[in-house]
């Protein structure tokens, strides 16, 4: 089964596999073969489909995340991935009933938002890759034809809750493997900056890899071209930060002129009263 994905076993155990799920099916001459993957949670579920994914697919059109090779196709539902062995040139139309059945027992959970910093334009379809981990994340570099070495993979930090994308880029003018790092705080993204800077080799420095930071998110472009491009790459993505003020606010305002000179009016006669009797008593005290 894993005769593509040789390490296909150790990033399932990674992504935390709760069963394996397989049906086929035949329509006449036509024969499918179904095989679900049903993960913890939908993050993981996307880590898997990307590990799944090969450059030279092409969009299946089921849903928002599916691919297709030649005799083969891959869908993402929520926490669930469906393998399918399909006949040449299959239509997603036969798979419609089956997405909507799965959406029902999915969970809705949204997507990981670092997937939808990558830019699109340029993007190789079928490199994009998702690590929640360091298996997965070792995988992904060697799709993309990069080694990530011990020191560079423990210096990403998984283990303080760090989230990996990766996609290869080709343009007109050059080409390079863009990595987004996201971070839960951007302490932990500084912190990390610097391991990664102390971790890469001296051979990537050369060839123009840096460590970029914004807020929680770090970014390198692996094999540029050139730095132009890197930057090009760079600022094409889709990441900006907010800062959210949570402190109550509050409104100075002056009351009305009437209010004022009621209150005013009130208070001096209730003084004035009080003082009255106050005197009034102390000499009739006196008196006595």
């Amino acid at each position: 089964m894993w005769a593509k994905w040789p390490n296909g076993e150790r990033v399932l155990a990674e992504a935390g596999l709760n069963r394996i799920e397989q049906r086929a099916y035949r329509n006449g001459s036509d024969e499918v073969t179904l095989r679900a993957f049903v993960l913890r949670d939908p993050s993981s579920a996307f880590e898997l489909y990307t590990f799944l994914l090969a450059p030279g697919m092409k969009d299946f059109g089921l849903g928002t995340d599916s691919a297709a090779g030649e005799r083969d196709a891959r869908f993402l539902v929520g926490n669930i991935v469906v393998q399918a062995e399909i006949p040449a040139n299959a239509k997603a139309d036969g798979f419609r009933e089956l997405l909507t059945d799965l959406q029902l027992a999915a969970d809705p959970t949204p997507l990981p938002p670092l997937k939808s910093y990558m830019p699109v334009h340029w993007r190789t379809f079928g490199s994009e890759k998702y690590a929640l981990g360091p298996e997965a994340f070792r995988a992904a570099m060697s799709s993309l034809g990069q080694n990530a070495s011990n020191d560079i993979t423990e210096a990403v930090g998984f283990q303080n809750g760090a989230e990996a994308m990766l996609a290869n880029y080709r343009g007109e003018h050059g080409s390079g493997i863009l990595v987004l790092l996201e971070y839960p705080t951007p302490q932990l993204a500084e912190q990390h900056l610097h391991h990664l800077e102390q971790a890469l080799p001296e051979t990537l420095k050369k060839t123009g890899v840096t460590v970029e930071r914004k807020a929680s998110l770090l970014s390198l472009v692996f094999a540029p071209t050139s730095p132009e491009h890197a930057q090009a790459i760079r600022d094409a993505v889709n990441y900006e930060t907010q800062v959210t003020w949570n402190e109550r606010g509050q409104r100075a305002t002056d009351p009305p002129i009437f209010t004022i000179m009621y209150k005013i009016f009130l208070f001096t006669g209730l003084f004035l009263g009080v003082a009255t009797g106050i005197g009034i008593a102390f000499g009739g005290f006196r008196v006595i």
